[in-house]
């Protein structure tokens, strides 16, 4: 009797053994295999130093436009990786807002053309687009037929490159079809046809153009804009004008696709480490030159720079006061200030940072400081083979392009200087309502910095609490775009604007549902 008591026990622990090993053989084969590619890949130069998740690396992306998926978001370890994620990557709210570019119900197709407009741009990548996109409005204005717009070649950055280079000429000319005629050569019959050169007013509106401008046709087939930065105003334009230049910005004007085949890819490496920063480091020659900054640097080097400002001669003015211009917080952050900046706001020093530059000035001797703060500092020389990059080679313009195809994919972007490229990637991503975007409050920073060197603050909670306060209302949520300073007058009054594409709001973004209370509206 006992014994058979004990066979039903041994048949219900042989299954129970049995139950055991297939759970740890189903385990042992679903385990997920991660493949890195060979440190031998030639493709990768041995310039990355870390493996975390390379294996999307070796996939080839080539997507029609700018991706308007969600952003990455970082892994979530428990409550202390969500607090992280609220504190340093989330998004802040859009409040409601959402692009709306759509003509309004008295919008028409294009009158008849008048006459035909060429433009020269002028300036780097970004004062050229908005100039563009300017420009497309002044044809409508006008009743012109744009010809495609010539890009700079003789700015500092000496660029070849021509409008197909940069940008997607048939889209452009597509897109804009029921806006402006788009043409890409002016006809064989007007070529040596008397035209007439004309630098638009900065900051006109529609008064001048339809004015001034438009009683040119009766002289002339063919006006050339000799300049197209800042000539249309930035506010007080019928709404059909603004969301024009919103379309022609943000829908018409995309990158030619051999440009936006390895941005996509330089962001798609990006994430491969994670939720990351685009810092657009404005510490390049050109810029500390025309500032007139020289903080940090050595007498040899202020020297250099300032050569350079009195060499160039479209750059009126000569005699710039360093300090004051650093004081008025008018002077982009140096490496080693961007890094305390980052370690105040609380980012850890393993996070990834994409460098949106060019040459930084004096090369790694002003770099060690924040490398040492950041290892894991990127860019696209060292996210791309020197085969992906060679078509770009000596095209300044092509290489900004990638720069503002990462940056506006980014989790967060910061910019240490309130230039071309940042208002514009500022605007771009208000527009599509895409992640943090830190605008750093230089004036304010500077006298903390002070602080610092002179031994009166020390890096630590104090400072940290300090930074984080005067940024709250900094991290890129939907507001009206700025008007001019009070007591300003002429020209300073336009200067001082907020410009349009830094924010294409209330033109082009519109509140889809009421406010909730516990939101401020001045966020």
């Amino acid at each position: 009797m006992q014994r058979r008591k004990w066979i039903p026990l041994a048949l219900l622990r042989k299954l129970l053994i049995a139950a055991i090993c297939s759970i740890a053989f189903v385990a042992l084969f679903s385990v997920r295999i991660h493949i890195v590619p060979s440190s031998k890949d030639h493709r990768f130069n041995d310039k990355i130093s870390t493996a975390q998740d390379l294996q999307s690396w070796t996939r080839e992306l080539a997507p029609p436009h700018l991706s308007k998926a969600p952003l990455s978001t970082p892994k979530l370890n428990g409550t202390r990786g969500y607090l992280e994620y609220q504190k340093l990557w989330k998004p802040p709210s859009n409040r409601g807002f959402l692009p709306c570019t759509k003509p309004t119900p008295n919008y028409t197709t294009p009158a008849e053309s008048r006459g035909y407009l060429l433009v020269h741009t002028n300036g780097g990548l970004n004062q050229m687009r908005s100039g563009i996109c300017d420009m497309v409005a002044v044809a409508r204005i006008i009743n012109a037929t744009l010809v495609i717009p010539e890009l700079d070649k003789r700015s500092f950055w000496q660029d070849t490159s021509n409008f197909s280079d940069v940008f997607d000429e048939e889209h452009f000319i597509n897109s804009l079809a029921n806006d402006v005629k788009i043409i890409k050569k002016l006809p064989i019959e007007l070529v040596n046809e008397t035209r007439v050169v004309k630098q638009f007013i900065s900051w006109s509106g529609m008064d001048y153009y339809e004015n001034e401008i438009a009683s040119l046709w009766e002289d002339y087939q063919v006006i050339r804009a000799s300049k197209s930065d800042s000539r249309l105003a930035n506010n007080n334009l019928p709404p059909d004008i603004q969301k024009l230049r919103c379309r022609a910005c943000y829908e018409a004007l995309r990158f030619s696709p051999h440009i936006e085949q390895l941005g996509k890819l330089l962001v798609e490496r990006m994430r491969s480490f994670g939720p990351y920063i685009a810092l657009h480091l404005r510490y390049e020659k050109d810029m500390l030159a025309f500032s007139g900054c020289t903080h940090d640097l050595s007498l040899l080097e202020a020297e250099e720079l300032q050569m350079i400002r009195e060499n160039i001669s479209y750059w009126k003015i000569k005699e710039i006061d360093p300090i004051e211009q650093r004081s008025k917080g008018l002077c982009p952050l140096t490496p080693k200030e961007v890094g305390i900046f980052l370690t105040a706001l609380g980012y850890p020093s393993t996070t990834p940072i994409y460098i949106a530059a060019g040459e930084i000035y004096g090369g790694e001797s002003h770099m060690a400081e924040l490398r040492s703060r950041y290892p894991l500092l990127m860019s696209k020389e060292k996210l791309a083979s020197i085969e992906e990059l060679e078509p770009f080679a000596n095209h300044a313009s092509q290489m900004a392009a990638l720069d503002y195809i990462v940056s506006i994919e980014s989790d967060v972007f910061i910019p240490s200087y309130s230039g071309n490229m940042a208002k514009a990637v500022e605007g771009h991503r208000r527009f599509l309502g895409r992640g943090r975007t830190i605008s750093p409050d230089k004036k304010a920073l500077v006298r903390l910095f002070d602080k610092l060197d002179q031994g009166i603050l020390t890096e630590g909670k104090k400072l940290s609490n300090r930074i984080i306060d005067l940024h709250r209302r900094r991290l890129g949520s939907p507001r009206k775009r700025k008007g001019p300073i009070s007591g300003t007058k002429g020209m300073e009054r336009f200067r001082s604007e907020e410009t349009f594409y830094s924010n294409p709001l209330p033109d082009c973004l519109c509140r889809t549902e009421p406010l909730p209370l516990n939101i401020s509206n001045t966020v």
